[in-house]
């Protein structure tokens, strides 16, 4: 799971589009498979229900989920362009597990009519006020949604 977000932290791609594919193949697999996991699980009534759509949604979204996304990173085109874009909001995030006091600065952008947050290393937190703009090199998508190759901040 936390490969997928640093990958979809890379991606630029709209969360309602990555939500529909897990739902989708979730409600499939629910649909197409559901006698089988009553036979197999002992659930009866309201929580079999509950367990099942769980466990398809979740499991089976969330792998279709992963595809899509990796498809579309790992075999996206090799020249990236490069594009600089003005920062609209600035925030922060804690660190990551041992080091949350020390905070990520993250920056939003408008990217071609979509938001898009991007995270920064602590390094930049103290001095991310001055920044203004970002340059990011940006590649196409095997699917067509862009990966960002590279990202700068500019003053």
């Amino acid at each position: 799971m936390v490969w997928q977000i640093s990958v979809y932290r890379e991606t630029i791609i709209d969360l309602k589009i990555l939500i529909g594919i897990i739902l989708t193949i979730g409600i499939i697999a629910f649909i197409s498979d559901f006698k089988n996991y009553e036979k197999t699980y002992d659930y009866s009534g309201i929580s079999l229900y509950i367990y099942s759509s769980m466990h398809y949604i979740c499991g089976f979204g969330f792998i279709a989920c992963s595809i899509f996304i990796l498809t579309n990173f790992y075999f996206a085109e090799s020249k990236p362009k490069k594009e600089k874009f003005e920062i609209v909001e600035r925030s922060s995030i804690p660190g990551g597990k041992h080091r949350r006091l020390e905070r990520q600065p993250t920056f939003e952008i408008n990217y071609k009519g979509e938001r898009k947050e991007l995270v920064f290393p602590h390094k930049y937190y103290n001095y991310m006020n001055f920044y203004n703009y970002i340059e990011l090199e940006v590649r196409k998508g095997y699917l067509g949604f862009d990966v960002l190759e590279n990202k700068t901040l500019i003053e």
